[in-house]
């Protein structure tokens, strides 16, 4: 798992690309008890997130969770009520947008429309007194990054939107920041693209080993590229882990709920161990007695044969997704849990159902 103290992964530089072979080894990014309140409204309270050098972390959450304050407090658009935000170990809290050397890519393009798409990747250049012939090849550098090099003569709206994103994207690398920050890039394109572009990022990213700061409210997007996810919940941090500790080792019924899919169902707990329609499960973290909540994984959940040991349902949907099938049981209880099984398992509405469930901990929350 890549954490604060380890350098994230990162690819080796070639020398084929000037942007790569001049690309640092990214920054140390810290918040430090960092609160905002708008007015009378706290936004942020005190979140405290350590990003290492070179990493990948995704701030992920649902709509008005804080994620995007926390960016435009480190990008410098917001100004943090308190608390301090660190670059490469110094206090950029008061330091202007402008001069804390970050790239930015937002949901929406920003391209000026009666520009060329090199001169638009060049913008940032020119405006720092680069002379145009560095400017347009260090631009030329960026879009050949980005896979766009032979579009570079074309303006913006001869791009589909997938394309203009990407030019974005090499505006923001050109001028080689420190970080990169990324605020739901992704969101106004189709799925298709938005996972090869995603993918692309990603890519990217590790070429020039920059540090990255990603928002989004998409589990999967979170999941695919990050080396650690920030899971953010009414302005804190409810738990900040590699994909696989967020998915497998939920700290808060929260995140179980957030991350992944999961069925909810009603379950005990007595004497510090959980009973589910009398199966025995081991808890994730422990739980006061009483009835609880249990969240499921889909693919902790099994059909069985009728005579086994479990709980009987009847099938309300079942959905083919390629390599496995995915089926709604409503149990006995009014229960609706989720199964994933093999796509040749196949069953159809309102047939009767057994389900086991399996052994492997699971995160709860108290139903009192």
């Amino acid at each position: 798992m890549t954490t604060a103290d380890t350098p994230a992964r990162a690819l080796p530089r070639t020398s084929d690309n000037l942007l790569l072979a001049e690309a640092g080894d990214g920054t140390r990014v810290e918040f430090r008890g960092i609160v905002k309140d708008y007015g009378a409204t706290r936004v942020l309270h005190g979140v405290d997130l350590d990003i290492a050098p070179g990493e990948f972390v995704s701030l992920l959450g649902p709509s008005g969770c804080g994620k995007t304050t926390a960016l435009r407090v480190l990008a410098g658009l917001e100004t943090a009520t308190d608390g301090a935000v660190y670059l490469g170990g110094s206090d950029v809290s008061r330091v202007p947008t402008n001069k804390r050397d970050i790239g930015m890519v937002f949901q929406s393009y920003s391209l000026f429309p009666h520009l060329r798409v090199v001169d638009n990747v060049a913008f940032g250049l020119r405006r720092r007194g680069e002379a145009k012939a560095p400017a347009a090849r260090r631009s030329m550098d960026a879009l050949e990054l980005v896979g766009l090099g032979h579009l570079a003569d074309r303006f913006p709206h001869q791009l589909s939107g997938g394309q203009q994103q990407r030019v974005a994207l090499a505006r923001a690398l050109v001028t080689e920041p420190r970080v990169l920050l990324l605020d739901e890039p992704l969101s106004a394109l189709d799925a298709k693209v938005r996972v090869q572009l995603r993918d692309e990022i990603r890519r990217i990213q590790l070429r020039l080993g920059i540090t990255t700061v990603f928002v989004t409210h998409d589990q999967e997007e979170a999941l695919a590229v990050s080396d650690r996810i920030a899971v953010m919940n009414a302005g804190r941090i409810e738990q900040i882990g590699s994909p696989e500790d967020l998915y497998l080792r939920p700290a808060t019924a929260e995140v179980a709920a957030f991350v992944g899919v999961s069925s909810i169902a009603p379950g005990t707990v007595a004497g510090g161990a959980l009973t589910v329609w009398g199966t025995a499960l081991p808890l994730q973290t422990p739980a006061e007695d009483g009835p609880v909540d249990v969240f499921l994984r889909p693919e902790n959940v099994r059909l069985i044969a009728a005579d086994a040991p479990g709980v009987d349902g009847v099938v309300q949907e079942s959905t083919f997704l390629g390599s496995f099938r995915r089926t709604l049981v409503r149990t006995a209880d009014d229960t609706l849990v989720r199964v994933q099984h093999a796509a040749s398992e196949r069953v159809e509405f309102d047939d009767r159902v057994r389900l086991a469930i399996d052994p492997v901990p699971v995160a709860v929350r108290s139903r009192s």
